[in-house]
């Protein structure tokens, strides 16, 4: 697997909103991440097999407040990973396949014309598009022109869109977890560095081992079913999310602080 690391997704110039209600003590919130992952990582492996590698980084981009790129060939269950992530963290996901045909507006949204049943008057009503959501999954997202690609830019760096004059905000929290082949080249358009720099990491997502493709075929001609329980809300996330940035920036203080002594 590889990691590829931007600095520009990290260093966001918009921090979350601080949860609504106070946090615990840090000790404890560190705990209760420590815990939170594990009960994570065991939920989603009631459906995915293997993948350890790709879900810590889906995790630490989480945690961390940044978006991920998942690298892979079709068929490796990207879709049903980040799928099963979002119900696990029992968020709002929304799912959005990239074509050559999709229009910006297709992504954040549209004005309608409406007319009140009352009064007879006509106005215009913005109708949100798939983006708010807490976890987007931008599905092939090499497949769509440069125009439709930057619809995203917007809201992966500062949670909101902008349309027909008007800013809107995104719901917290706001990932966007996207998708692309490595092999097919032919009908897509390669991402600009100003949209890869909006990625904190670029997860390579490989075949599964022999005894992990004979624990999915095992898993999926079953007529059980698998299912996920949530681990964390999106209030937990947000939490630990300043939790995160608390650390970096006490482990800077201390390190300056040990400079000038």
């Amino acid at each position: 697997m590889c990691y590829r690391f931007s600095p520009m997704a990290i260093n966001s110039p918009v921090p979350p909103p601080p949860p609504r209600s106070p946090p615990s003590g840090d000790v404890e919130l560190l705990e209760r991440l420590a815990r939170a992952r594990a009960d994570l990582l065991a939920q989603v492996g009631r459906r995915i097999v293997g993948q350890q590698n790709v879900l810590d980084g889906i995790l630490t981009a989480i945690f961390s407040g940044g978006h991920a790129l998942l690298v892979g060939v079709p068929g490796l269950a990207k879709t049903l990973m980040v799928q099963t992530v979002a119900e696990a963290l029992d968020l709002k996901f929304s799912r959005i396949q990239f074509t050559p045909d999709l229009m910006p507006s297709d992504i954040t949204g549209t004005e309608i014309i409406e007319e009140d049943a009352s009064t007879g008057k006509r106005g215009f009503r913005f109708v949100r598009g798939p983006v708010f959501a807490n976890i987007v999954l931008a599905d092939e997202v090499n497949r769509t022109p440069p125009k439709t690609q930057a619809a995203l830019l917007q809201a992966m760096q500062e949670h909101q869109v902008t349309a027909a004059g008007q800013t809107h905000h995104l719901p917290s929290p706001f990932f966007v977890l996207a998708t692309q082949n490595p092999i097919e080249q032919e009908g897509t358009y390669p991402l600009p560095e100003a949209q890869l720099d909006r990625f904190m990491f670029e997860l390579r997502v490989d075949y599964p081992s022999p005894e992990e493709e004979e624990a999915i075929v095992t898993q999926t001609t079953g007529d059980l079913s698998s299912d996920v329980r949530s681990a964390l809300t999106a209030e937990d996330v947000l939490a630990m999310q300043h939790l995160v940035r608390r650390i970096h920036r006490q482990h800077i203080l201390g390190g300056q602080r040990r400079a000038h002594v």
